[in-house]
């Protein structure tokens, strides 16, 4: 997996709904979307974030006539495993015990949550 930078979050807000469209969109599109669901961006905006994605290689930008059509290149998967493993090795060393440990001495677990676990691991 290529190094992925970081996403603010509305560059998350906007990919998240790039992912759900049928891609490549365009600038149009989105502000459309944004519209439908409340949120008024204006055109420079959108087309900021737009770039700021392209620079963080979480998107492609194609040329057609006057207007960029943006597709994503990171998927969502990649996406989470990549920050997964920055919080990993960021907090705990790079160690999922670790992880584990603190969500557990956290009472972050339900006991649901760790027959869950025991169960999948013994899948593995």
């Amino acid at each position: 997996m290529k190094n992925v930078q970081k996403l603010s979050d509305t560059e998350m807000e906007l990919m998240e709904v790039i992912w759900e469209c049928d891609p490549p969109v365009t600038s149009t599109e989105l502000l459309g979307i944004f519209s439908q669901r409340g949120k008024e961006w204006k055109a420079q905006t959108i087309s900021t974030f737009l770039s700021r994605l392209v620079d963080k290689g979480a998107l492609e930008a194609t040329r057609h006539g006057r207007t960029n059509k943006y597709a994503p290149i990171l998927s969502p998967k990649d996406y989470k495993l990549a920050e997964t493993q920055h919080v990993l090795d960021g907090l705990y060393q790079g160690s999922v015990k670790n992880l584990i440990a603190a969500l557990y001495d956290g009472d972050k677990l339900s006991d649901e949550d760790i027959a869950e676990l025991k169960q999948w691991f013994s899948e593995k």
